[in-house]
């Protein structure tokens, strides 16, 4: 990663670096889609690799001890986009690429939505604040230092 990129997440929450996992995943897929259209093999089982390597990160950071059913309803959902890729790419199908696109961006969009909630993803500064109560999102462990003191 990048000088910049590394400093822009340096600040950043859990939920803000969930939020840019998904934009990775939708990056690799939208690479593995160009690819399928360039007719380019190996482009494509690259991307997609990069693609499932991020959903293998999220789906093994979730805490189902903390989280309840949603960190069971996203175990599933990580479950059926992790098969929905390997579809898409062994049938070099853009239609499904497109299609697994579309459910990721919905929820990538939902975690957006979260992370302007100041109570749920306080900014830097609160959430140091904050770190004394043990503050948890939705049983999803980052596996990241944040520099904000807390896990979510």
């Amino acid at each position: 990663m990048g000088s910049y990129q590394e400093h822009v997440l340096d600040g950043a929450s859990a939920v803000d670096l969930v939020v840019a996992l998904y934009d990775g995943i939708l990056r690799f897929l939208h690479a593995a889609a160009a690819a399928v259209e360039h007719g380019d093999e190996v482009g494509r089982r690259l991307a997609v690799k990069r693609a499932l390597d991020i959903i293998i990160h999220l789906q093994a950071r979730l805490r189902m001890d903390v989280g309840g059913r949603p960190a069971q309803v996203l175990s599933e959902f990580y479950a059926s986009v992790f098969a929905m890729i390997l579809q898409a790419s062994q049938s070099a199908s853009l239609a499904k690429f497109e299609h697994t696109i579309g459910c990721v961006r919905n929820v990538r969009d939902a975690w957006r939505e979260v992370a302007r909630d100041p109570e749920v993803n306080p900014a830097p500064l609160q959430a140091m604040a904050n770190s004394h109560a043990g503050s948890d999102a939705g049983g999803w462990d980052a596996g990241v230092s944040t520099g904000s003191g807390w896990n979510a």
